[in-house]
């Protein structure tokens, strides 16, 4: 995993570690929606928070490859976690790099690692960088980031994880030409991940699966004060910080829900048959006044270039929501089991 965490990188990771068929074997902090340095806390956080086993967390780099880092506190809150306040964690920080991890666990298991990516891109970059071999020794790679026949969510036609590193996402992709067709990376866009639109009610069945009581629906009319009383504490953490991306998608006028972006990738690292893709050609606009950090698809070959992506241009939410609360939501019941709760 590599990721800017985040509200939804949160979750990714809940999902990933309530999938058996996914083995975490590291996860990089890259910049982007809070400094490096916090994303690293809040996954060290939620490790703690879910008893998971010791997973390797590295730091990545402090900044984009060649602009100033922008964060999104605004978005996902002062911590990243939204109004969440995660306990501070013992466990401590790798001493690689995130490049590095990158590199050297790829390199230990050629053709079986799935790379996940759900902030900008930097990190793998570095890690391009290290090892141009990277393309065909990962068995596949899933990029939640890029906005194709679909408004960008930071400027008129750009995502946000390309936005904050742009020139990374076009050493990606440019990289991956190299890739065979079985190893294109797929791409989560804005075009398909704005369609995963999580509502309050969504996070009560989540409560109710774990056995967490009292089970809340959280309204648009709670204080911006309130905090979960739920018993569980990976269910007590999630609603707050899931609460605060509905308030911030509210005060947007797009309603009282949450894009879930990043949780989606996550399920099609461990299941790529929950997406329809199409290949195409993908690059990064770097000179654009207005279209900078534009994701450009070439879907007709016009560019007389061979695909370098797998974009994903259809899933069905509904059966993405049955299976996250149902992992999610047994993982948290089976780490705080409800009869040890209410002894406590």
């Amino acid at each position: 995993m590599d990721v800017d965490t985040g509200i939804d990188d949160s979750l990714a990771l809940l999902y990933l570690l309530a999938s058996p068929e996914a083995d975490i074997i590291g996860i990089a902090a890259t910049a982007g929606n809070v400094p490096a340095s916090q994303v690293a806390a809040n996954n060290l956080a939620w490790l703690d928070v879910c008893a998971a086993p010791d997973i390797e967390v590295a730091l990545g780099a402090a900044e984009p490859l060649a602009i100033a880092l922008r964060t999104t506190e605004d978005t996902h809150g002062p911590q990243g976690v939204g109004y969440a306040e995660l306990p501070q964690s013992g466990r401590r920080v790798s001493g690689r790099s995130a490049a590095q991890m990158w590199v050297e666990l790829v390199r230990e298991r050629p053709g079986q690692v799935v790379g996940l990516c759900t902030g900008p891109l930097t990190n793998l970059a570095l890690a391009l960088r290290l090892e141009p071999e990277l393309p065909r020794l990962l068995r596949r790679l899933v990029i939640m980031g890029g906005a194709f026949n679909h408004p960008g969510n930071t400027t008129p036609t750009n995502e946000w994880n390309v936005h904050v590193d742009p020139e990374a996402a076009k050493e990606v992709f440019d990289a991956f030409s190299a890739a065979p067709p079985d190893r294109r990376p797929i791409v989560c866009a804005l075009d398909i991940t704005e369609t995963i639109e999580m509502y309050p009610e969504h996070l009560a069945r989540l409560a109710e699966r774990a056995g967490s009581l009292p089970v809340e629906i959280v309204s648009e009319t709670d204080s911006v004060a309130a905090r979960s009383a739920a018993n569980n504490p990976i269910v007590r953490y999630l609603t707050d910080a899931v609460r605060f991306y509905f308030d911030f998608h509210r005060h947007y006028d797009q309603g009282y829900l949450a894009h879930m972006h990043d949780p989606f990738a996550a399920a099609v690292a461990i299941d790529p048959a929950l997406a329809r893709t199409r290949p195409a050609t993908v690059d990064v606009e770097l000179a654009g006044t207005m279209t900078r950090a534009t994701t450009v698809a070439d879907w007709a070959g016009m560019w007389g270039r061979e695909p370098n992506a797998d974009i994903v241009i259809g899933t069905d939410p509904a059966a993405f929501f049955e299976q996250m609360i149902t992992r999610v939501g047994d993982y948290a019941r089976a780490v705080y089991p409800p009869t040890t709760l209410e002894d406590a």
